[in-house]
């Protein structure tokens, strides 16, 4: 069982850091960083504060993946913070690996979330014995343009600020991936919404139980065959979690993963899948077309698949905390969280 960490009050201090891309820092961007900043004080009533390289910049965090990992470990090891939140993804957070501290992690636990490449802070989390948070980042979800989507907001207050069991994550209304610039311009223009179709069951019948473990595809395979991966028993009798990232990879990538998946022996050994909305509805029917084929090849057609649901890199999201007991039921399309987050 992972540690869970403790649930946020109202007027807790909570970190931001950046693991990955640096953007936050930078001039141009600042101000998205700060709408962000401001989101989480009026809306959750929080304190925010900025880790000391956080906001560097993106060529200084390049440079210095040290000073990102810094952050982290300080984060964790300042016992005023109760919350770490990443200001954004990006794509090189494994090159914090030789600079982190198991041991900081699994003495001083504390809620960790993000998206994306924070796949592989949660998997420092997990090898250090810690629930994390798979869910919204600072300069996404918190700096929506005009507001945070209510969605979003009842998910973080759902799953952070209370102890109570999840429960039902309905399908939200609508969604965007629009892309618009990130100018302040910009700022009071709200994204096109489109309807949501809701969740699909592409495969398999009943219901199923399990823990959850996954992340973002392609981020996944930075891990692969380091000591980050997890051990067997991760997977048994768990309930998988995939999404893919804004590059909206090929088909044929999705179907490579998940082959390996299979050859790991993984596939035989989970109770489920969920997988979330593609990023712009791109590559929706070739997606399932991929996973279907994999499931075929190793037998595994009656085997609970549930497709489009609102995680990863569209909005609103819901929150997902790794090793909390989910079930996926096929026969009324509901997907819950069996028990609390946080503790």
């Amino acid at each position: 069982m992972l540690i869970k960490p403790k649930k946020l009050q109202p007027g807790d201090k909570i970190a931001t850091v950046s693991p990955s891309w640096g953007g936050a820092g930078e001039p141009d961007l600042i101000w998205r960083y700060e709408q962000g900043v401001r989101r989480l004080e009026q809306v959750f009533d929080l304190q925010v504060v900025p880790m000391p390289h956080s906001l560097k910049g993106a060529d200084y965090l390049y440079r210095n993946p040290e000073a990102r990992a810094e952050d982290l470990m300080k984060a964790f090891q300042d016992e005023d913070i109760k919350a770490i939140i990443a200001n954004i993804g990006g794509d090189d957070s494994i090159r914090l690996l030789p600079y982190v501290d198991f041991d900081i992690i699994r003495e001083n636990p504390k809620i960790l979330m993000g998206y994306s490449d924070v796949t592989v802070t949660h998997l420092f989390c997990l090898k250090a014995g810690l629930s994390s948070i798979y869910g919204p980042a600072l300069m996404t979800d918190f700096a929506e343009n005009v507001e945070m989507d209510a969605y979003t907001v009842d998910s973080v207050k759902r799953t952070l600020f209370s102890d109570d069991v999840v429960g039902e994550i309905r399908p939200s209304d609508q969604w965007t991936s629009e892309f618009l610039e990130w100018e302040e311009a910009n700022k009071h223009t709200r994204r096109t919404r489109k309807s949501n179709a809701g969740y699909e069951i592409i495969q398999g019948s009943g219901i199923v139980r399990g823990r959850l473990i996954g992340g973002c595809m392609e981020v996944l395979e930075f891990a692969k065959e380091t000591i980050l991966w997890p051990e067997d028993h991760y997977w048994k009798n768990n309930i998988l979690f995939f999404e893919t990232s804004e590059e909206k990879p090929n088909p044929d990538l999705v179907k490579y993963w998940l082959r390996n998946y299979a050859a790991q022996g993984i596939l035989k050994n989970v109770n489920g899948i969920i997988f979330g909305k593609p990023m712009d509805e791109l590559y929706y029917e070739e997606y399932k077309e991929a996973i279907l084929t994999v499931m075929a090849e190793n037998e595994l057609e009656n085997m609970p698949i549930m497709y489009n649901m609102n995680f990863g890199h569209t909005e609103p999201k819901f929150l997902l905390p790794y090793g909390a007991m989910a079930e996926l039921n096929c026969e009324t399309k509901k997907f819950s969280i069996l028990e609390s987050g946080v503790r």
